[in-house]
């Protein structure tokens, strides 16, 4: 067991508990900033992510707040987009030995535009009207969903992050969706994904289980305390600076 792990997974989840936001794009960032090798950290991260959202999700499907036409037609483009994605990853670390540097630029990239996009939910999630585009049914709105599964699969497949932050952020302008209903469809298609591009860094040795372990122990007991706290302190405020240390990793990363 390592105490210095343990401690970062309490104090991630604690994030993730206490504001909703966080999760991969300051876990990640955190174990490169710590040592551990690029790919190594989104492989675990995503099995990390796996193993979280799991019970989330299971938590939603009792609800019955999850829209699982919307979770299919993500998952339809992200899924193969994400195996696409490690794919080329695995391709050009065999022929250029630069898997490491890629998964680097793209993580600053990424964190970035994750950043951008929780500063945006901030101001921008309960001033939001339906127009006549988010009020169309979903199947109406079938190649642009799977087109938005593709995109953003890709940069989940990448570096780890988005499968909650982007995802949600393009359910909350694209559909009309209660707010339990998008959490749990975003966590629902998010564990899918998740689970799918942990298994493809796992063929390839790309995970470090131990450090798994250490995570979850502090991570599970933080997210508790943190989501118990929640109701009890302004949240908008903790999101914004949890936004903005995003962005310095992001940058930091580049």
């Amino acid at each position: 067991m390592s105490i210095d792990m343990i401690i970062m997974g309490f104090f991630v989840g604690f994030l993730v508990g206490l504001t909703g936001v966080g999760g991969a794009a300051l876990l990640t960032p955190i174990l490169i900033v710590a040592g551990i090798n690029p790919s190594i950290a989104v492989g675990t991260d995503l099995v990390y992510n796996s193993i979280t959202k799991f019970f989330g999700a299971i938590q939603h499907w009792r609800q019955k707040t999850i829209n699982f036409k919307l979770v299919k037609y993500l998952a339809i483009g992200s899924i193969p987009s994400a195996a696409i994605a490690i794919g080329l990853l695995n391709h050009f670390d065999d022929s250029f030995l630069n898997q490491d540097q890629i998964i680097k630029n793209a993580l600053g990239y990424v964190l970035i535009l994750v950043s951008l996009s929780i500063i945006a939910r901030i101001f921008f999630d309960n001033k939001l009207r339906p127009n006549r585009f988010q009020l169309k049914p979903i199947k109406q709105k079938k190649g642009l969903t799977i087109l938005i599964g593709i995109l953003l699969g890709f940069i989940v497949g990448l570096t780890s992050i988005g499968s909650g932050s982007l995802f949600a952020v393009a359910m909350l302008y694209m559909y009309q969706l209660k707010g339990s209903e998008l959490v749990g469809t975003d966590i629902a298609h998010a564990f899918l994904l998740v689970t799918v591009a942990g298994m493809l860094y796992l063929s390839a040795g790309n995970i470090d289980y131990p450090l798994v372990i250490n995570l979850l122990t502090g991570s599970i007991p933080g997210v508790i305390i943190g989501s118990t706290l929640s109701a009890k302190v302004k949240t908008k405020p903790l999101r914004a600076a949890v936004a903005l240390v995003i962005l310095f990793s992001g940058f930091k990363l580049l």
